[in-house]
């Protein structure tokens, strides 16, 4: 006999010993699991957590669940048919109502893992493995977010992000500004969060530094009559902060930017593009790509796309031309970020394959621009997360919308924004 709280559990004398000790031991671990749900789901204000924490909990319990109800039948191998299939359906619904809530509302799995799992869950040992992937990469993403909701919650009076003007993010080469599918990923939303009042760009995927940056200067004229700031601070990312200094230089906008920050921008070019354009693609295969590439752009909603126009001048020896005319202005803040990577699976497909043809022409890098073109301005931050991956030309701008370990891609900006903030821009 056993005595748990109030209730009186009666273990029949014809079970073994051992039998009652793993019983016992998995009861309390259930009343455990059942006990401390309520206190992490009532932490979590936001929805999609709320069903991540709900998936990863019934993951759990199935694990636990099922593995005593092996041990069960194991040492008492007397149930009836009626008694398994029963055990079987509660399982099989723990289960699936664990893995499609992570499967749906987790943004951390990501599409490998996704597809991983689903190839090996009929396969022995091997669906174990992964099952205890998905739990600690949902864990871990639960634990995190909270932690942010937190610390948003605990300084959002601050309104650290609230800088004296607003805020321009400009995007880089071969992407548009979409509302469907943010460029900068999940920094925009947590900048807001802090107080900063963001626009965008909305310039042309593909085009010449001169033609974008003309694009730039209409935005950036509209964005101050809408208002009513007497400057903006630039956010740039790659090609868009050789955009941002053509602008600010050629375009007459010294006066009305406050300052320009470089995420990762090629200000001296990249060797490994000069070699595709004059080496390693002939004339007519270039015209193709760049015909292909043009029409698409058109369709998605380019007006004048031009994709040589837009790689040339990302060239070494364009940009060396290009550093030699375009002076900076003493109106003007400038800074500068870059990030290296420390291997090539550190970066995300194609930046996993390009890294190492990089940096045969422009050494350490981030999969797409060489370290030594990356410092511009006053101040210079290099970015080198500890552990062996590094952060990538994506990374910077949250393309994957992955949480990298030592390094909070989100946090990195607010606290650039706030810094921003405390310099008086």
């Amino acid at each position: 006999m056993f005595l748990l709280g109030e209730h009186t559990f009666i273990l029949k004398d014809k079970i073994p010993d051992i039998f009652r000790f793993i019983l016992l031991s998995i009861f309390y671990i259930f009343i455990f699991l059942i006990n401390i749900h309520p206190d992490i789901i009532n932490k979590i204000k936001n929805r999609k957590l709320h069903h991540c924490a709900g998936g990863v909990f019934l993951l759990k319990l199935f694990l636990v669940t099922t593995a005593s109800s092996i041990l069960i039948v194991f040492f008492y191998p007397h149930y009836s048919f009626k008694a398994l299939l029963w055990i079987f359906i509660i399982e099989f619904i723990t289960f699936w109502n664990g893995i499609i809530r992570t499967y749906l509302f987790s943004t951390q799995m990501g599409i490998k893992l996704r597809i991983i799992g689903a190839l090996c869950g009929m396969i022995p040992i091997a669906h174990l493995i992964v099952l205890f992937k998905i739990i600690k990469t949902v864990d871990y993403e639960i634990e995190l977010e909270t932690k942010k909701e937190e610390i948003n919650e605990l300084r959002k009076n601050e309104q650290i992000c609230r800088t004296k003007y607003p805020i321009v993010m400009i995007h880089g080469v071969f992407f548009r500004d979409s509302k469907k599918f943010n460029y900068w990923g999940r920094i925009p939303e947590e900048l807001e969060k802090n107080g900063a009042q963001i626009f965008y760009g909305n310039h042309e995927s593909a085009n010449s530094v001169a033609k974008s940056a003309e694009q730039l200067t209409q935005r950036i004229k509209e964005i101050l009559a809408e208002t009513g700031a007497e400057k903006v601070n630039i956010i740039a990312h790659s090609k868009g902060g050789l955009d941002s200094r053509y602008m600010i230089s050629k375009c007459h906008m010294e006066d009305y930017i406050a300052s320009l920050t470089t995420i990762n921008t090629p200000h001296r070019g990249c060797e490994f593009a000069e070699y595709l354009l004059n080496e390693k693609f002939p004339e007519k295969t270039k015209k193709a790509i760049a015909f292909t590439y043009n029409n698409t752009l058109k369709i998605l909603g380019d007006k004048e796309p031009d994709f040589l126009s837009a790689v040339t001048d990302l060239t070494k020896t364009v940009c060396d031309k290009f550093n030699e005319e375009i002076k900076d202005s003493n109106k003007v803040y400038y800074q500068s970020v870059g990030s290296i990577l420390e291997t090539n699976k550190g970066g995300r497909f194609p930046l996993n394959y390009s890294y190492h043809i990089v940096k045969e022409f422009d050494g350490p890098n981030d999969g797409l621009v060489g370290e030594k073109s990356f410092e511009w301005g006053e101040k210079f931050t290099l970015l080198k997360p500890k552990g062996k991956r590094g952060i990538s030309h994506g990374d910077m701008i949250d393309l994957n919308r992955e949480n990298i370990p030592d390094f909070d891609v989100r946090e990195f900006y607010v606290q650039l924004t706030a810094d921003l903030k405390k310099k008086g821009f």
